[in-house]
């Protein structure tokens, strides 16, 4: 053991720290270990999660929910997850309670359904956010707020609006589907404005984005620092998660190819992070879960594996003779059209099985549309070359919303003043709108699985379940206006619902933190009515047959997950081995489907002995 690592974001840390990034790139273990750390050295701590799909408390394996709750092993440590939902419900409250009984029934109703969906969600879990920032006697109880996952850009943007909603919602002039979240917000303005002052000062606030040395994650924690950096949010720092140790590439073809592969990344770090303070954290050989991982996640042990320490001549454990991805491909293709849904946590690799997915059905002569509803997602640079019979495309928020601005404009701005449009215009930069414009795109897109394969890539958990809850609230919407008048209907939410137009495939890793939210993404699932019709588990070293010392330990680890995969949550299940190279192209794509029968190749890409 060498002692601890010595790390610029753990140098003279301010009253807030907030670790933000691409999912599956470690920031809940560093935050909760940097906690951890920080109690060590005498201070008081509460570590906040504003993440929708939160998994502080497995980590610590305790149950904390939304309340303040104190973690028992580590005295003087408090922790809290914001629990979106009943944020969402304590809001609604704040704004009907006052008309209820006062207004007819039928408009409190409306005013209850317009608070229904996912900007309402957003809004009120920043409003519970923000409380922590200033509530003075919450503060003088701790001397440091540790955030997993800082807010988004966008929903910080929301509080630096000019403040003429009130007024201009009154009069009726300003789209309806977003009277409700916003209505609650002008009480807030002077708080809000406190919580964007604290974020923006160095002295009291630093953000840490986390990374993995990935060429993908990289680009796009580059893109969370310029969206920040924008927003008036310029000081930060950089930490490396999961580095492979050189020393481990020595040992092992894959891991030489893996430290390369991480190597060439970090040489080729995007400019914008290249004066950022930067730290390295080495890749551990075991699962961050529990006290004793986490105090051991900041220790510099690079000298600690050695080869003598393993049996690498052993075989790690198979994955069960799992089936491999093209057998669920083979039943996908039967169907000759429908909808394939790729969920998951992010940083599973859904961009990457989406993609082998339709290539596979494109292969067979069959037509595809792959597309994705993932802003960090990059398909064009997974599919680097054209198909026949396959078309790719990808909803960006951005663009949608746009468009959808832009109709908006043209339609119900077309008649109002000079001053009324310009009030529409700063209206439609709230979250509603991208809200609202994302769903439509979505709705547009998998109507087409009627005659055709639609393979989408979704976005990481919480920002799906925030999708559905908007199609959830659309098809009570459509529901209650269409009730009893005879006319036959299909929502976006009863096609998602039936298994046969619809089938929903989990994406996880084979390892304890992302089965356990693959899991509660399967419940939550499972309760919209919606059932996943299979799991797939991505980047597993022990079907990749690792041999480096490290590498081999992780194998070892995943033999149980992989179990409860397939015996108490998929229906059926295919296991992707991690590859030497990355799976890019179509023919590496390809390889992904049926790894252990590509003889010589599989040998080539780590699968072989």
């Amino acid at each position: 053991m060498l002692g601890i690592l010595e790390l610029q974001f753990l140098t003279d840390p301010p009253r807030f720290l907030f670790f933000t990034g691409k999912g599956g790139v470690g920031k809940t273990s560093i935050a909760c270990a940097t906690a951890i750390h920080l109690v060590k050295a005498g201070h008081r701590v509460l570590l906040v999660s504003t993440d929708p799909a939160s998994n502080v408390g497995q980590v610590f394996g305790m149950a904390i929910g939304n309340t303040v709750t104190p973690v028992a092993a580590v005295p003087g440590l408090s922790a809290l997850e914001i629990d979106p939902q009943a944020a969402a419900e304590g809001y609604r409250d704040r704004i009907v309670g006052p008309v209820r009984g006062v207004l007819p029934d039928a408009v409190v109703a409306g005013i209850e359904e317009q608070l229904s969906g996912a900007c309402t969600t957003e809004i009120a879990a920043f409003d519970e956010f923000t409380a922590l920032l200033t509530d003075v006697e919450l503060l003088d109880g701790y001397d440091h707020i540790v955030f997993d996952t800082a807010p988004t850009g966008h929903t910080i943007r929301l509080l630096q609006l000019p403040g003429a909603w009130s007024g201009f919602l009154e009069a009726g002039k300003g789209d309806a589907s977003c009277l409700g979240p916003l209505a609650g917000l002008d009480k807030q303005r002077e708080r809000y404005g406190a919580a964007v002052a604290a974020l923006a000062d160095p002295e009291r606030t630093r953000l840490v984005l986390v990374a993995r040395p990935q060429h993908g994650s990289l680009r796009e924690v580059s893109r969370t620092h310029a969206e920040l950096a924008a927003i008036g949010l310029q000081r930060q720092h950089l930490v490396i998660n999961g580095v492979l140790p050189a020393a481990e590439a020595a040992t092992d073809p894959l891991a030489a190819a893996i430290h390369e592969r991480e190597t060439q990344a970090l040489a080729a770090l995007p400019a914008s992070l290249r004066d950022l303070p930067r730290d390295e954290l080495p890749l551990k050989a075991f699962n961050l879960v529990g006290l004793e991982a986490l105090e051991e996640l900041f220790e510099d042990d690079r000298a600690v594996t050695n080869a003598g320490e393993n049996d690498t001549d052993a075989t790690p454990p198979p994955a069960e003779d799992a089936p491999a991805l093209s057998e669920l491909v083979d039943a996908i293709a039967a169907d000759e059209h429908g909808l394939v849904l790729l969920m998951g946590k992010g940083g599973v690799g859904k961009t990457t099985v989406a993609a082998a997915i339709a290539v596979a059905l494109a292969e067979r002569g069959l037509p595809v549309h792959l597309t994705t509803s993932d802003p960090a997602a990059h398909l064009s640079d997974t599919l680097s070359e054209q198909l026949d019979g396959l078309t790719v495309s990808r909803i960006d928020p951005q663009v949608e919303t746009e468009l959808y601005r832009q109709h908006v404009l043209e339609t119900k701005g077309r008649k109002l003043d000079a001053e009324g449009r310009a009030l529409l215009e700063e209206d439609l930069r709230s979250p509603c709108t991208e809200e609202i414009a994302v769903f439509q795109a979505f709705s547009r897109i998998i109507r087409e699985a009627g005659h055709k394969f639609v393979v989408m890539d979704t976005a990481p958990t919480g920002h799906t379940l925030l999708l559905l809850d908007a199609t959830g609230a659309y098809h009570r919407e459509v529901s209650r206006q269409m009730s009893g008048s005879g006319i036959g209907y299909t929502t976006p939410m009863m096609q998602l619902q039936d298994p046969t137009q619809t089938k929903v495939l989990i994406v996880t890793l084979p390892e304890t933190t992302p089965v356990l939210e693959a899991a509660r993404l399967q419940s939550d699932l499972q309760r919209a009515g919606i059932v996943p019709w299979a799991w797939v588990v991505n980047q597993s070293l022990a079907a990749a047959n690792a041999r480096s010392p490290l590498l081999y330990r992780r194998a070892l680890e995943e033999g149980p997950r992989i179990a409860e995969v397939a015996h108490q949550y998929a229906k059926r299940h295919a296991v992707v081995p991690t590859l030497r190279e990355e799976p890019l192209g179509v023919q590496r794509l390809t390889a992904l489907l049926n790894p252990v029968q590509t003889g010589s190749e599989a040998a080539t890409l780590g699968w072989g002995r």
